[in-house]
């Protein structure tokens, strides 16, 4: 009886538990390192944004820092979206970011192939200039101290004009500026152009268009209009503060002149 009753029990065990053990085997397999890693900055501010990775298991993201693009990078953030924030970043220095994915048991990815830079910067609102002719004191504008002035201050880098029902914004013989067109924001505009600089030093002002304007100093700055009368103008501003910095600068070409000689030309008494 006991030798029927252990087969039964066998037959039993062999039909709803089968005849082999499941082994599960731990996941040691990372996620792949993310892609398409961008920025946009802002004043003393960069925003990081990255396409999400296609594994099913990736818990989230880390996102690390550095001071150079061969440098060391350092975690500072940790996300389970595709963006992430860097409120720390001052401006006028370069940023190196890296980002990599991890899954829910912690294997984590190589570093993004891709490493995204860049370098925030100050910038302005509303800011009102007015008519040179008839206030000569408040309608120039200096993009390296943030302030409104004399057009003809050896400072100004670009002043507002009303002529014969036109509107114009004007630079010295040493600056140049030119017209880039209808843009929805100030920060649809992300380098300076390599040509097309005003030959006479002017451009007509029109309310959504943004401005590039390359300073005396071998600064960029940009500026977006948001309105125009015949006593002054409005715009919103950003300012690059490193010389050689890649947004809103472009390859110099050639030795620049300081002095355009010839019609148009303004010279600054």
């Amino acid at each position: 009886m006991k030798t029927i009753l252990t087969t039964i029990a066998m037959t039993f065990s062999l039909m709803f538990f089968g005849c082999h053990e499941r082994i599960i085997e731990p996941d040691i397999t990372p996620p792949s390192a993310p892609r398409g890693i961008a920025t946009s900055t802002g004043d003393n501010v960069i925003d990081i944004y990255w396409l999400a990775n296609p594994e099913r298991d990736v818990a989230g993201y880390n996102v690390l820092v550095s001071s150079s693009y061969d440098g060391t990078y350092t975690l500072f953030g940790t996300t389970r979206g595709t963006s992430f924030t860097d409120n720390g970043a001052r401006n006028g220095y370069t940023y190196y970011y890296a980002v990599t994915a991890f899954d829910y048991d912690y294997n984590e990815s190589a570093l993004s192939k891709e490493v995204a830079y860049d370098t925030p910067r100050p910038e302005g609102y509303n800011i009102p200039l007015a008519n040179f002719r008839t206030a000569p004191n408040s309608a120039g504008y200096d993009f390296s101290s943030y302030t409104i002035g004399d057009y003809n201050d050896k400072y100004t880098d670009v002043y507002f004009e009303h002529y014969e029902g036109s509107f114009y914004l004007v630079v010295w013989e040493d600056t140049d500026i030119q017209d880039m067109g209808y843009t929805k924001s100030l920060y649809e505009i992300g380098e300076a152009p390599a040509s097309g600089w005003s030959p006479t030093k002017d451009v007509r002002v029109i309310p959504g268009h943004t401005y590039v304007v390359w300073t005396w100093d071998d600064h960029y700055a940009k500026i977006r209009v948001n309105s125009v009368s015949s006593s002054r103008v409005t715009f919103d501003w950003a300012y690059q503060l490193q010389k050689s910095n890649p947004r809103l600068k472009r390859a110099i070409i050639d030795d620049r002149n300081p002095l355009i000689k010839g019609e148009g030309a303004n010279t600054r008494k």
